[in-house]
């Protein structure tokens, strides 16, 4: 059986390149502000570092959302068949809903690196 790409899976992998490309720029662009004498570098380079976390957390938190969307569906049928499965499907949506918090991380890392 041959898997298909979803709108939303596709829309979700444009969004993760998106995200990581204006994380990159922003984090090389910070060494270079940082090494000049006036904060007007800096000052420039903020309103993308912000971009860029704002970018990293809603593309986690959707990511997140998705995954605990599908993982969630497939415990509650795997629930109806062997309730005692119960522990096992806890933990799987919870490593889903972790995604989120690794977004939440490199926005504070990005912006922490910007001062």
């Amino acid at each position: 059986m041959r898997a298909r790409l979803t709108v939303p899976a596709l829309l979700l992998s444009v969004a993760v390149v998106v995200a990581i490309a204006v994380t990159v720029m922003a984090l090389q662009m910070a060494p270079a502000a940082a090494q000049t004498t006036t904060g007007a570098a800096a000052s420039a380079l903020m309103p993308w570092a912000v971009m860029a976390a704002a970018v990293a957390v809603s593309t986690s938190t959707l990511a997140a959302g998705y995954a605990v969307a599908v993982v969630g569906a497939a415990a509650v049928g795997a629930l109806a068949e062997k309730p005692e499965l119960a522990g096992r499907v806890i933990i799987l949506v919870g490593l889903a809903e972790g995604i989120a918090i690794y977004g939440v991380i490199v926005a504070v890392l990005i912006l922490n690196r910007m001062g």
